[in-house]
């Protein structure tokens, strides 16, 4: 397997999964890894330096620490702009599935699932693939990498997205067409067709960036000298859909649940657990907190989330004659239990990122579900008017850490802030609501969850 994107989530998930595979005697499978970008060529030069080893922290909800050391990752490749030793990787033979972490954000995708050529990077990569060059998006890099396999005879292989993104190996797959056909390519279109596949995919693992104090308890705890451990909760679940071109790791020996649809399940994970949590990071720095699971253990904070998943999405995701396979319920209360982990300290400047990704992605589709059945949306209209207030704090410079947000148009969301009417500024932004933007009854439910939003800050002062 190639992955793309060494960063602490993939080391605490992925890899850590086919850790447990390697030692339940799966030595068939190993991981080689790389970035896109120059931004991390110290981590992997640290990587490079450990043989691919690191040490995984993991701790439970009641504060039970555990370690253990990572070895499935094989071979880090060092950053180079031409993203050689990835392409190479990439176009052998036995690499059989690439895999990749770019956050939600970095696939690019407007409100209909087509390139968003607004961004410029994305755009120099298009004109970069025409000429025939790798690119620094996760489009333009893989174009590159099959380009070169293709030419190679190197054979299927499956490319596996490992994002939040609701239906992300199908909605990746339409991404990756579109920016081969816009590069002119029409040999690796063809090619691309009848040579990959490229399955959805539910991940789940709190992962927050690790504490400076992280390598001194590990070495306390295991005498390990460790320059790039990473920590993470407990609680991990990966949802695959079975769909491999060129052969897969046993994953389902370790826990990993092999599925015909990932609908469902990932239905659930982003509404409930990705949702909630951007609402608590944004209502926790609202008030001065630093931390989720001070949020969470705030009344008022945990009311709202409660009240979201209860109110809005519980009824979305699970109707009379068509039930959840998801506990809802449940899955609810362990999120929340999970978001209560203090010994995680995952901080809201991490989870707070990306909110123009997240109001379209994670939080719309409620809104537009609960309208289309004609019921109320006070309770789901509290998450945009928490990133409202939240982006007003931005707007004036008065966060307390650096807010960043690939989807954000910083002009444009300034513009939103300075509006005589901020609320139906947000209301009526189609890159938030596509054709809700504007609608009546949005505009009200953001005007009421707006003043709510005003009085929790007053009384939280």
């Amino acid at each position: 397997m190639l992955h793309l994107g060494l960063g602490s989530f993939h080391r605490a998930h992925q890899a850590a999964y086919l850790q447990q595979l390697i030692e339940a005697g799966d030595t068939r499978w190993s991981l080689s890894g790389g970035n896109l970008r120059a931004d991390m060529a110290g981590l992997l030069g640290t990587l490079r330096a450990q043989g691919g080893r690191y040490t995984l922290e993991t701790v439970s909800p009641a504060g039970e620490y555990r370690y253990q050391r990572i070895e499935s990752i094989r071979e880090v490749l060092p950053y180079e702009p031409t993203l050689a030793a990835l392409i190479a990787r990439g176009a052998d033979a036995a690499t059989r599935v690439i895999s990749f972490t770019v956050t939600e954000a970095g696939y690019y995708l407007d409100a209909h699932d087509r390139l968003d050529l607004g961004f410029s990077d994305l755009a120099a990569d298009i004109e970069r693939a025409k000429r025939g060059g790798p690119g620094d998006t996760i489009y333009g890099a893989v174009c590159a990498i099959l380009r070169a396999r293709r030419a190679a005879d190197a054979g299927p292989v499956t490319l596996l997205c490992c994002d939040n993104l609701r239906h992300n190996g199908q909605r990746f797959r339409a991404g990756l067409l579109e920016f081969i056909e816009r590069s002119g390519d029409a040999a690796l279109r063809g090619w691309v067709d009848a040579n990959t596949a490229c399955p959805n995919a539910m991940v789940d693992r709190i992962t927050p960036r690790p504490p400076p104090e992280l390598r001194e308890r590990v070495r306390r705890a295991t005498g390990w000298i460790d320059a790039a451990p990473v920590t993470a909760e407990s609680f991990i679940q990966w949802v695959i859909e079975d769909n491999f071109i060129a052969g897969r790791p046993e994953w389902e020996r370790v826990g990993v649940q092999m599925v015909d649809s990932v609908a469902p399940f990932e239905e659930a994970k982003i509404r409930v657990l990705n949702a909630t949590h951007s609402c608590i990071a944004w209502a926790g720095t609202l008030i001065g907190l630093q931390f989720i699971h001070e949020g969470t253990h705030t009344p008022a904070i945990r009311q709202m989330a409660w009240d979201y998943v209860t109110d809005d999405v519980i009824p979305c995701l699970s109707q009379p004659g068509n039930p959840s396979p998801v506990d809802l319920p449940a899955y609810r209360d362990v999120v929340l239990e999970r978001f209560g982990n203090a010994a995680i300290r995952d901080t809201n400047q991490r989870v707070a990122m990306d909110g123009f990704s997240k109001i379209p992605g994670f939080i719309a589709p409620t809104v537009r579900e609960r309208l289309a059945q004609g019921q109320t949306i006070d309770s789901v209209a509290m998450l945009p008017a928490l990133f409202l207030a939240f982006l007003q704090r931005w707007h004036r410079g008065e966060l307390a850490y650096t807010y960043e947000d690939q989807g954000m148009d910083p002009a444009a969301a300034h513009g939103i802030c300075a509006a005589a009417d901020p609320v139906a500024a947000m209301g009526a932004d189609a890159g938030l609501w596509a054709e809700l933007a504007g609608d009546a009854r949005l505009l009200g439910a953001l005007r009421r969850a707006a003043q709510r939003v005003i009085d929790f800050q007053k009384d939280h002062s």
